[in-house]
């Protein structure tokens, strides 16, 4: 009975640690296109700088956007731009989507 017992708690703690673990962070489906240059990025993730100002982009994705006023996605955010939106920044210098 004893050992019942302490593989059942075993087998709790395990399914506890499994549950407690996040799933991994996945990048946005879609592409996210710079406007001003052309460029294009495929299922982004994570925050990218603007070559130019202002910073126009389009969001083909199914995330929000957020442009903000510093490099490295410093700063304020100054506009979210939804997903299937577009949006021209004058003072954008960078964006974030997750």
């Amino acid at each position: 009975m004893r050992r019942a017992a302490t593989m059942f708690a075993a087998f709790a703690a395990t399914g506890a640690i499994t549950l407690a673990v996040p799933a991994c962070a996945s990048a946005a489906k879609g592409t996210i296109v710079f406007l001003d240059t052309g460029r294009v990025v495929n299922n982004p993730g994570g925050c990218y700088n603007a070559k130019v100002m202002p910073l126009a982009v389009a969001n083909r994705t199914s995330e929000y956007v957020l442009i903000y006023s510093g490099p490295n996605c410093t700063g304020n955010p100054v506009r979210v731009v939804p997903p299937g939106g577009r949006a021209t920044e004058e003072f954008g210098s960078s964006l974030y989507v997750d």
